[in-house]
């Protein structure tokens, strides 16, 4: 009997939060799985954590804002495993929440480069090597955000790019359809992470006050995850929202 060979994921922002999560649900689900990160320390401490599933975990460290590192990690990827099943596109970060006047020129860019940039280059190797592979195809999934859908006071750079995520989900899967590549997106509110954590201290609300927001446990998120990631490519979860039931994000503020 042939043995099966196990999918390849590769998730980027693997070394914290979400992409630690799902990175490791991807290895218990039987995947191998390629940690991506700008962190070598934290890539580590995210590839310990796989335990005796560590064998299945490579890390490359990675500056995803960097065209010439994401390429040496794509090839990195064909080299080891000459396939690459899903593209989980995580990494990201936020601005500080000041005053849409007072944010820097530079502040905005960090965020967009990472964001926005990061998952475009990520996608781009992704087709080149999805649509070449035999048998061809894959599976990208974008890690988008509640704020593809409504702000939060003081956002603007994180909400320009998830917005901006939701558009690349749209024109890669019209792009990569004929290629047999399938994206999708997920929109994750209040997970609890340590980006996360400050939900239940309070938060700025719309109305101008302060409250304490539910949090969602990971493996919630995680169990998303994997299950877009097990469809069949004839199959696809367009969008997806997973949030904590009483976040105020439906109704008014």
């Amino acid at each position: 009997m042939t043995p099966v060979t196990p999918k390849v994921a590769l998730v980027t922002g693997a070394g914290s939060g979400i992409g630690r999560a799902v990175a490791l649900g991807l290895v218990a689900a039987g995947y191998d799985v390629v940690l991506a990160g700008r962190r070598a320390d934290a890539l580590d401490a995210t590839y310990k954590a796989a335990g005796a599933a560590r064998g299945r975990v490579r890390s490359v460290a990675t500056d995803v804002t960097d065209s010439t590192a994401v390429v040496a990690l794509f090839d990195a990827v064909q080299g080891e495993y000459g396939r690459l099943d899903v593209l989980f596109n995580n990494a990201g970060v936020s601005a500080p929440g000041v005053p849409l006047e007072d944010l820097s020129v530079d502040q905005w860019r960090t965020v967009i480069d990472i964001n926005l940039t990061g998952a475009f280059l990520c996608t781009q190797q992704a087709i080149r090597l999805m649509k070449s592979q035999s048998p061809r195809g894959g599976r990208i999934i974008n890690n988008g955000s509640i704020s593809a859908h409504a702000p939060r006071p003081n956002s603007a750079p994180y909400t320009a790019s998830k917005h901006a995520i939701t558009g690349l989900t749209k024109s890669t899967s019209l792009d990569g359809r004929k290629y047999d590549i399938a994206c999708s997106q997920i929109d994750i509110g209040n997970a609890a992470t340590e980006m996360a954590a400050k939900m239940a201290t309070g938060v700025p609300q719309a109305n101008g006050t302060i409250a304490v927001e539910p949090l969602l446990d990971l493996t919630h998120v995680v169990n998303a995850v994997v299950y877009m990631a097990n469809l069949p490519l004839e199959a696809n979860v367009q969008f997806m929202t997973v949030m904590a039931t009483k976040m105020p994000l439906v109704g008014r503020g």
